[in-house]
């Protein structure tokens, strides 16, 4: 993984897969490549967190390249092992709950549901899933779009750690 310097400097191709394991939104990468230089991280997150304002499409794509909350992410690429982590709060005991939480939310909203995991245990993601479940759908829309920006902020931090 590069540096400041290094992500600075490197060829848009070489940074677009790391990007995308980010933030699965061509847009949103094209946004942060062309920004660059970037005097510090504080200022790509920032970069970041004004070009996550996701459109519907952008946030249905992107939710596509996230396991469901409790499942192993597929491959075993850098986007799985962040994602195993961001879960670790999420135990094997809780697996049986979210598999019907998560069928519950799909049904409702016909897409998985997304938080940013990072930091909860699995009862307050439960917690979090349940009183989501009350949102009129374009809101929770909204309301995933802020929880992928939040991961995208967080994994452009470990990327450049």
């Amino acid at each position: 993984m590069p540096d400041l310097e290094g992500f600075n400097s490197a060829p848009a191709a070489e940074l677009r897969p790391l990007l995308t394991d980010c933030l699965a939104v061509p847009r949103w990468v094209d946004a942060l490549l062309a920004d660059r230089p970037y005097p510090d991280v504080d200022a790509l997150v920032a970069a970041s967190d004004r070009h996550a304002d996701l459109t519907d499409d952008e946030v249905r794509a992107a939710i596509a390249s996230h396991p469901r909350i409790g499942e192993k992410a597929a491959g075993g690429g850098v986007s799985a092992k962040w994602s195993a982590d961001e879960q670790s709060g999420v135990t094997a005991p809780l697996a049986d709950r979210l598999l019907a939480a998560n069928t519950a939310y799909e049904d409702r909203f016909g897409h998985i549901y997304l938080v940013c995991a990072t930091g909860l245990s699995g009862e307050r993601v439960l917690a979090d899933l349940a009183a989501r479940m009350d949102n009129p759908p374009d809101a929770e829309l909204r309301v995933v779009s802020r929880e992928l920006a939040k991961i995208a902020a967080l994994r452009l931090r470990k990327a450049l750690a």
